[in-house]
């Protein structure tokens, strides 16, 4: 292993590279044998599940309830809404047929040309067609609004340029489709949705984030307004975290979702949307990890302790198995979730070097010595710093510096993007500043034209228009018209 370790590039050698190293050497996704799809592995997944989980109870803690819509949707209704059939046309992959057959020259399988399909499909690059084409037939009264679903799923965009859970093809998500009777019903679910993306990209992945509206250059295809979490990464690149959408009466209009009110008039249904998907996985790493590989927030960790014994002979390792045996049981009580690594496939060294590498938040080592004197070494994976302890009351101890680690992770990451976000009031300045990486506070005179212009001479674009930044107006540091607020600008992933 600790040759394996010189292997990861350094983050500030090539922090791409680094990135890619780290992936698949912690064991947690691989190119796939289909162009630009991935691989989860276990241990990657695992992190996945968590993910899913915590959020999960925290939709249905809102109120919402998981259901499931088909993968395939008929091309015609990509075409009912126009921005957004122009938003994903490139990325669409479509069926055809629906038939294989045995080519007639023994040369393999072909497609059967008489088994084209009279309705193309198209694989799902999100379900706002299907689903409001669908929700036509559960709605025709404000008694039986709103409509709160969420759908945990795959996806599929045909992406030119991938990078593993950054950028693929297929990649997991949830997303969740909303219909209300009023605009400010829609509009409230849309914000509120927002902040239980902050909250769990703060609380549990331990990934400050600034949450604002996107410019209407930026906002998903068919939406009225677009909200957004962003977080920057130690490169100090954007990286988009998660979205909630405010979609006015556009997809109930397109596929004639109407309902009669409570003044028995017809009304079109107000729509949202919202979803992460394993991009959060990408966040989560390039956030927190470092040059010997993941760090991960306790509350995310697949196992948040390991132990491992070391040992002379079977004697020696009986009794550290029962003394382990105990404090296992300890831990587990308090909701800790724990592995024992008593394997004699591997040496300590190596199963040190793998864990660190793993991101596991603490590590407990007992030796002979530690059995005599009742005491275990403790290694926090954040700090890398150890001590001996008493085994007295280990689990409280543990808990709490489990509780220390999360706190201290994402005060590290807060402090990172505190100290790389600058204002700037010039366009000369900006073109310099964009350069370090960061977040750039800046005055912009919300027009397209100026975001476009900016974007193709820096590379940046507007993460957000902040929705608790700065609301004093200034001059566009381009064009010197006025200007409503400072919005954040960076390059992004």
């Amino acid at each position: 292993m600790a040759k394996e370790l010189k292997e990861l590039t350094k983050r500030s050698d090539n922090y791409s590279q680094w990135y890619n190293d780290l992936v698949v050497k912690a064991d947690l996704a691989e190119a796939s044998a289909v162009r630009g799809c991935m691989v989860i592995k276990p241990y990657g997944y695992a992190i996945w599940e968590k993910i899913q989980r915590q959020l999960d109870d925290m939709f249905k803690e809102t109120g919402h309830v998981n259901a499931y819509f088909p993968l395939l949707i008929p091309k015609s209704f990509l075409s009912r809404e126009a921005e957004h059939v122009e938003g994903f046309a490139k990325e669409c992959a479509v069926v055809t047929h629906y038939r294989l057959k045995n080519a007639a020259d023994g040369s393999g399988v072909v497609v059967d040309p008489a088994a084209r399909l009279e309705e193309e499909f198209v694989i799902r690059p999100t379900s706002e067609t299907i689903i409001w084409n669908t929700y036509k037939n559960w709605i025709q009264s404000y008694r039986d609004l709103p409509i709160l679903c969420n759908q945990w799923a795959n996806v599929f965009r045909w992406e030119m340029r991938t990078r593993l859970f950054l950028r693929t093809a297929e990649f997991l998500w949830q997303e969740g489709h909303t219909a209300h009777a009023t605009r400010e019903e829609a509009e409230e679910e849309a914000k509120k949705m927002l902040n239980v993306y902050a909250d769990f990209a703060e609380n549990f992945m331990a990934v400050p984030v600034v949450k604002g509206v996107k410019s209407a250059n930026e906002r998903f295809a068919g939406a009225l307004d677009t909200y957004t979490i962003e977080a920057m990464m130690q490169d100090g690149k954007a990286l988009q975290s998660g979205t909630s959408h405010f979609l006015g009466q556009n997809f109930a209009k397109a596929f004639d979702v109407q309902f009669v009110n409570k003044n028995n008039e017809m009304e079109y249904v107000w729509a949202t949307s919202w979803g992460v998907s394993t991009r959060l996985m990408g966040a989560l790493i390039m956030t927190h990890s470092d040059d010997n590989g993941l760090v991960l927030p306790p509350k995310l960790a697949p196992f948040q302790v390991v132990i491992i014994p070391i040992y002379k002979n079977e004697e020696q390792l009986n009794a550290i198995n029962d003394k382990v045996a105990g404090i296992t049981a300890k831990l587990k009580a308090l909701g800790i979730s724990v592995k024992y690594d008593n394997a004699d496939n591997k040496r300590p060294g190596f199963k040190f070097a793998d864990y660190e590498l793993r991101g596991v938040p603490v590590r407990l080592v007992m030796g002979a010595r530690d059995l005599e004197n009742n005491t275990v070494e403790v290694m926090r994976r954040d700090t890398l710093s150890k001590e001996t302890v008493t085994c007295d009351n280990i689990e409280t101890y543990v808990k709490d510096l489990l509780d220390a680690i999360q706190a201290n992770i994402f005060k590290k990451a807060y402090d990172f993007r505190e100290a790389h976000t600058i204002t700037v009031d010039t366009y000369e300045e900006f073109k310099e500043k964009i350069e370090e990486g960061g977040f750039i506070l800046a005055h912009w005179d919300g027009t397209t034209e100026t975001e476009e212009l900016i974007k193709e001479e820096t590379k940046a674009t507007i993460r957000c228009i902040p929705l608790d930044g700065d609301k004093t107006p200034g001059k566009c540091m381009v064009t010197g018209k006025p200007s409503a607020c400072r919005v954040v600008f960076a390059r992004s992933y």
